[in-house]
């Protein structure tokens, strides 16, 4: 890590900076980036200076994001890419990880949730007990087919220290490379957020990253203040681009070192470039803004985040006069379009329905879609 003598409050030095546009972009509704875009966007934060490109997921065999991680190593190599591997019990990890040294991966982040509502949700149970031997498992298999392994608190913000800290011990006991906390919801002032990170930094080895949300706007300042607690890594996305608010915006974030800890060591020539990709992925054009207020802030296209948005938002969308949609352009599944039919009074075959709207989007080039769209869409299906 580089170290400065630059006040503003961080005791370890800069930190190091991973950025996930290619990765969560994937859970912003209406966004697509296809592998040339994904080639660019990877060169040009190499160029930056951003150290890891987080690029894809993977939760088992045969992922769809197959090209994006081909084409991110082909553009900077594998050694400068990380890619998200989903735990949600041990044969499935075990098949994910075969698909990531499939694709020539070699640093994986495990995605694990750690608050009692997330774990209760994806692992289908709460227990501390539960979720450590997991991560243990996952940890211990990944480093023994050669990956480096980063593994996260996904919720872990909201995680109490007295069930994160004894779960992030494990995990560097059994072998892991760094832990990310994920304020999967945006939960925590900085001051807040720094005596959170001061909990596992304490851990002895521990190298701690920091992924933080957008919703109340301080997704910088929460970064930053976690590095004051020793966090030695910050994740980031081009324009802040991602769901609820988006993440820390890459441009923000290199300018507040720049200016408030004297950090020159980012290119920051490239930052306009980058949000004009990114933007023109997202289908969303110059209206890409974080913050609750915005249109897409509580716009989702996975059928989980609609049917149980209290695990996922920190504030209702009706608090601040907005309204929480679904919107999606070709990632259709048949959960996501039975939610969206949903009390429309539509008797349809849904996943025939599903095969045929996808094909439809991809056909004819379709833009973004709301709930009101699919079960006109249905209609139109129903007449054919």
């Amino acid at each position: 890590m580089a170290v400065t003598e630059h006040g503003g409050g961080l005791p370890r030095g800069l930190p190091h900076l991973s950025d996930a546009t290619l990765r969560d972009s994937a859970h912003m509704a209406g966004v697509e980036f296809g592998p040339e875009d994904a080639a660019r966007i990877a060169t040009l934060l190499v160029r930056t200076g951003v150290e890891l490109v987080e690029v894809g997921m993977i939760s088992g065999p045969s992922t769809k994001d197959a090209d994006l991680i081909l084409a991110a190593h082909e553009a900077v190599g594998p050694e400068r890419c990380l890619t998200l591997v989903l735990v949600r019990d041990r044969h499935q990890v075990a098949k994910a990880l075969a698909e990531a040294a499939r694709l020539g991966v070699r640093s994986v982040m495990f995605s694990i949730p750690t608050s009692e509502e997330h774990a209760g949700l994806k692992l289908d149970s709460p227990s501390l007990k539960y979720l450590n031997a997991l991560a243990r498992a996952a940890i211990t298999q990944a480093k023994e087919h050669g990956f480096h392994v980063t593994f996260s608190g996904e919720d872990g913000a909201r995680t109490p220290k007295e069930r994160l800290v004894p779960y992030v011990s494990a995990g560097f006991a059994a072998g892991a490379d760094r832990f990310r906390l994920a304020e999967t919801v945006a939960y925590l002032s900085p001051w807040q957020m720094e005596e959170q990170i001061a909990s596992i930094t304490a851990i002895d080895g521990a190298e701690i990253e920091i992924h933080s949300h957008n919703m109340l706007g301080m997704a910088v300042a929460n970064s930053l203040a976690a590095c004051r607690a020793g966090a030695e890594w910050i994740s980031a996305t081009v324009g802040g681009i991602g769901e609820r608010g988006g993440n820390a915006p890459l441009a923000e974030l290199l300018i507040s070192l720049r200016i408030i800890h004297g950090d020159t060591r980012f290119d920051l020539s490239h930052l306009t470039e980058l949000t004009e990709i990114a933007l023109r992925g997202s289908q969303l054009g110059d209206a890409f803004q974080p913050g609750p207020t915005t249109p897409h802030a509580f716009a989702y296209e996975l059928p989980g985040q609609l049917s149980q948005p209290a695990a996922y938002e920190s504030v209702p969308p009706e608090l601040v006069g907005n309204s929480r949609e679904l919107r999606v352009r070709t990632r259709l599944t048949p959960a996501l379009v039975g939610w969206a039919l949903d009390e429309s009074g539509i008797d349809v075959d849904v996943a025939a329905f599903t095969t045929w709207l996808i094909d439809r989007q991809e056909r004819d080039g379709r833009g973004l879609l709301d709930r009101v769209q699919i079960c006109k869409a249905a209609i139109d299906f129903l007449s054919l």
